[in-house]
């Protein structure tokens, strides 16, 4: 028989293991999706489109609609972008793979801050680069920039970026994305820019995008998308957008892997980027339940956690339990019916866990109730 992709053998499955929907009795802290349902208006609106027999092919990259759409939105972040330079994609996932097969030749390095979210060192192996996993500050989870500098060698050509982040909660500061920007300058790196929790930031300060920064724009690739802030995580789309030499390279990618997503989503997802009292009304209730969480977990005995800043994620760090992060996550769920994520699943995640609470107030409240009783009792 013939051998399968040998590249396949390096590339992991993530936080897959720990995801498995436990019985009804098992309070979920692992699941990042948020729980409220997509916008009415939005729903309606793929109703319309069906109605009105939007079921063929269209326009590869989305509507004229769509892509003006997209382009508008992303300057509420100081992003410009030409329409004609965005391409919608089957996920935001779909767009952070585009952006590495675009930019990326075999053996390429790209500096990954970790703990990251595990997709994009799996991504990275199956186009044979090279991720470069460069530790965060452990205080905050914010770059390190002298273990960013340490980490370059000749074969260098991107930077990652996720900030909001995912699994850390970290915000990068508009001063620490300028230094990045100016570090890719300096070596001359492409910027992925992963923007998917922009809407869910809890700062002081906003989500800042290297590409609204001066000498960003030519280098940075702004990948997004509608799951997260619009509660659409089933629908499977995206966006990318970047300068116009690697959007064309995009465009190809995706007329030979994708096509376009679905048609008749593509005035949906237009009007979901509209919309602002809904998003609002979800972003303000996540900033809630990170104030709950975040009170509730420091009082559990051995846990460390910082105060998330964005997204809906708590990274702990539970060594002071006298457990490793795998045995604490396989007993919480055994014996407190808790479900958590391991952080060793990741690299540079050894020793922590990470707890969405992207759950009820309800769910948070007990969930953390149980890790107290569980963690007093030993």
């Amino acid at each position: 028989m013939p051998e399968i992709n040998r590249s396949l053998e390096h590339v992991g499955i993530g936080f897959a293991a720990f995801l498995a929907p436990p019985g009804p009795e098992v309070i979920r802290f692992t699941v990042g999706q948020p729980d409220f349902d997509t916008p009415t208006p939005v729903v309606e609106a793929v109703k319309a489109a069906l109605d009105r027999g939007e079921t063929a092919y269209t326009r590869t990259q989305g509507s004229v609609e769509l892509c003006d759409a997209v382009a508008e939105h992303l300057t509420i972040h100081n992003i410009k972008v030409d329409p004609e330079d965005v391409v919608v994609t089957p996920g935001c996932k779909q767009a952070v793979l585009y952006a590495m097969m675009a930019t990326l030749d075999v053996g390429d390095e790209v500096l990954v801050l970790s703990p990251a979210w595990p997709s994009y060192d799996g991504m990275l192996k199956l186009i044979n680069a090279v991720p470069v996993h460069v530790p965060v500050n452990r205080k905050n989870y914010h770059p390190d920039f002298n273990a960013l500098e340490a980490a370059v060698t000749p074969k260098t050509k991107a930077i990652m970026l996720n900030s909001p982040n995912n699994p850390t909660g970290a915000v990068y500061t508009p001063e620490e994305v300028a230094r990045i920007v100016q570090f890719a300058i300096k070596h001359d790196l492409w910027i992925i820019d992963d923007m998917i929790y922009a809407t869910l930031v809890w700062t002081d300060y906003p989500y800042t995008s290297p590409a609204a920064l001066p000498g960003g724009a030519e280098r940075t690739l702004t990948v997004g998308g509608w799951s997260k802030g619009w509660a659409m995580t089933g629908w499977r789309l995206g966006w990318i957008a970047g300068p116009k030499k690697v959007m064309d390279g995009v465009k190809k990618i995706n007329v030979s892997a994708a096509t376009h997503v679905a048609t008749f989503m593509m005035p949906a997802a237009t009007v979901a980027l509209g919309l602002n009292e809904e998003t609002s009304m979800m972003a303000a209730s996540f900033k809630e339940r990170r104030n709950l969480i975040h009170e509730l977990l420091t009082d559990l005995p051995g846990i460390v956690v910082p105060r998330p800043e964005g997204a809906f994620y708590a990274f702990c760090d539970i060594s002071g339990t006298g457990m490793d992060d795998i045995e604490f996550a396989t007993r919480a769920l055994e014996e407190a019916k808790v479900q958590l994520i391991p952080g060793s699943l990741i690299e540079g995640g050894a020793g922590f866990i990470r707890i969405s609470y992207a759950t009820s107030p309800e769910n948070i409240r007990e969930g953390v109730r149980r890790l107290s009783d569980w963690l007093n009792s030993m």
